[in-house]
Formats: C-alpha cells, structure tokens, sequence
C-alpha cells in the first residue's frame, strides 16, 4: 500500500430540514389549528482514529465528505427525520487543522492520539421549526415557518505523525531497516545502496514479562535535511512523538565516513528541524562491528556519547550482537515516560469534570423534592 501522510479534504454537514406549513383539517374539528411539524436536522461529521488504518491514502481517491441532510417537517405534528452522521476514520497520530480558503493558513482543530476518539468536525445544521411553534392565543393560525439551517463546509487539511516509542535515526545504510527487522516482525525493504527505505516503517518489539514497545524506522538523513536535501524534513515528524531517539551509527568504515561527524550531524539536522528532538532522551549504537576493521572508530564515537552523557551500545543488527541490551536499556525510559502520560491524561480528565457545566435541561423547579424531606416531616408531625 502507498504511504501518505499529507492530503486536503472537504468536509460539508447535512443542512436541516425545513419546517412544515400545515392546518388540521378533520370532519369533527372545525376548528383543529396549526399542525405544521419541525424540520430534521442535519447531520454532523466526525473525524474517529482507526487503528486498522496507517496510512492517509485513501483519502486521495476520495477527497470529499458530506453527511446526510435533514428531512422536512409534515402535518399531524411530524418532525422531519434527523440526517445520519457522517464517520470519516483516520490513522492514530492524524493532526487535522482548518485551511483558511482566502489565505491558506492552517488551524489547528483536532490531534487524534488514542485509538476510538471521536472529534467533530462539521456540525449539521438545525431543522427549521413548523408554523405549530407559532401559535399564540392572538395569532391562532400562523402561516410563518422557519427553513432549516444551512450546514457547516471546511476545507481541511491532514497530517500524519506516527505514533512510537522509539525512533531509529541515523545516515542511510546505517543498518536501521536490518535493525527493526531484527527485533521485531516489521520486513523493511533492505538493499545495499542509499536511500533503501523510503517510507518509514513500524514494528512491534515484544519483551520478557508482557512488555512491548513501538519502533519506528525513518529514511535515512543527511547533512541539510531540515533544508529539504535528500529525503529533506518530509517524514522528521514521525520521531516528533517518540519517547527515546535510538542514533544508529556505521562504524564499520564501508561508507568512507567518520562516525562522530555522522553523529554530530544527524543531531544538528534534528535541533535545526526542531529543537525538542535534541532534548530527547537518546541512546547511542555503533552498529556493524562485525564488519569493523579500525577500533578507534567506535572508541571515538564512544567518547563522544560519553562527553554528551548519552548511553553507547556495540552491536551489530546482522549478528544480533549487543541488540538485546540497546532495546532492555530503552524500556526503562519508555515506561517512565507512559506513567507520566497517564497521569497527565487522569489529571486532565479530574479538570474536566470539575469544569464539566451544569446540563443545559435543568431547571430546580422541576427537581421532586428528596424523599428524606418527607419522612422528616411526618416524624416531626
């Protein structure tokens, strides 16, 4: 399946019914009155996170939405049937904001996180109201209707980010597609030339005692990315979501490069695209010494991890060697990480029910009175 991650789309919700201009018209009621009934309104259009889905492509091929639109009210008091809601299901991670037709500028209005969340996106409009709704006892016989309301129309604009755990990043042919091959059941494309993977690629990594992470592979990144050179910034965004940056590193001397000058590049392509990637927790893998014809080369690179108080790892994604302890050194981080977003998400969800307003239907005078009330006041008869 293609990978997308970046479409428009127009959303339209169903206009409302309108209402009905109608007089009861009976053999034994002469004098039966209005009975025009509402109109239906309209339906709305939501956006819901699909975690069957992974991609926008689909959207490609079918770029406009719009949902049903109400019914018209008739005699006898009948309302006007309500329009069905329109579903649209995304990829987990999809961002969607509202494209400004005039100028272009994008708002942010929806970022979809959690698997089955539901946003609105267009509401449907209200049905029109039947000339019933204006009988009054000077005006008996009304003739005024109201048309339903019309729907509300977006165009819109949405971006995916991948949602992982851990982001490998590092020069092309560095060994990130045998990497994720190796510790989990992802099958990446992996050839010996530049630019092999050119969709980022997820897996599942399972770990002893029920433990699993996500693990996402990027294209490779080189000097002048953030610029747009070579794959350029086009999928930097998928690692703007994870929990730990894992830098892959080629020591093995095949490329003709210094390993710390590739490290130190990638990390200045990340600051420049965005600063908070830098602040990253990130472990550092020298990767392919089992290929490795100069020691210095990893003592360099660990030195410079070790100048930076960043973890380094030897391994070798070919052979397996050292992978076990990279992925055990990254859980620590991740779970620490899933506890503080837990609890920011049952702290957000405490504000909102002590924010949460009163429902818009209450009305004291309608509240029967407690029935502790009563019994106290036969006991004090």
């Amino acid at each position: 399946m293609q990978f997308v991650d970046e479409v428009d789309i127009h959303v339209q919700s169903g206009h409302g019914g309108s209402g009905s201009l109608s007089f009861r018209r009976e053999k034994f009621v002469p004098r039966g009155g209005p009975d025009g009934g509402n109109g239906g309104g309209g339906g709305s259009v939501y956006a819901v996170a699909d975690p069957h889905r992974n991609t926008l492509v689909h959207f490609q091929f079918n770029p406009d939405y719009k949902a049903q639109r109400g019914g018209n009210g008739a005699g006898a008091l009948r309302t006007g049937r309500t329009g069905k809601d329109l579903e649209i299901p995304v990829p987990i991670g999809t961002l969607i904001h509202q494209k400004d037709p005039d100028t272009g500028e994008l708002e942010q209005v929806a970022d979809l996180t959690t698997a089955g969340q539901r946003v609105l996106l267009a509401k449907g409009g209200r049905g029109g109201l039947g000339n019933a709704h204006f009988a009054t006892s000077t005006n008996r016989a009304p003739r005024k209707v109201q048309p339903g309301e019309d729907g509300e129309e977006f165009d819109l604009h949405l971006t995916l980010k991948l949602l992982a755990d851990v982001g490998l990043v590092g020069f092309p042919n560095a060994g990130k597609s045998t990497l994720i091959s190796v510790v989990s059941a992802a099958k990446p494309k992996i050839a010996d030339y530049p630019f092999t993977t050119l969709t980022p690629n997820l897996g599942v990594v399972a770990l002893s005692g029920d433990r699993s992470f996500v693990v996402a592979d990027v294209p490779g990144l080189i000097e002048g990315a953030h610029d747009g050179h070579g794959l350029g910034d086009q999928f930097l965004r998928h690692i703007e979501r994870t929990k730990v940056l894992v830098h892959i590193v080629d020591v093995s001397g095949a490329s003709g490069r210094d390993p710390v000058e590739d490290f130190d590049i990638i990390r200045r392509e990340l600051e420049l695209y965005n600063p908070e990637l830098i602040a990253k927790p990130q472990l550092v893998a020298a990767n392919k010494i089992d290929a490795l014809d100069d020691p210095k080369r990893v003592t360099a690179l660990e030195k410079r991890a070790k100048k930076l108080k960043l973890k380094f790892f030897q391994i070798s994604a070919v052979t397996g060697d050292g992978v076990k302890q990279l992925i055990e050194a990254a859980w620590p981080i991740i779970a620490k990480a899933r506890e503080i977003e837990a609890r920011e998400i049952e702290l957000a969800q405490e504000q909102e029910e002590d924010e949460a307003p009163p429902p818009s239907d209450y009305n004291p005078a309608l509240v029967p009175p407690l029935r502790g009330g009563k019994k106290t006041a036969q006991k004090r008869r």
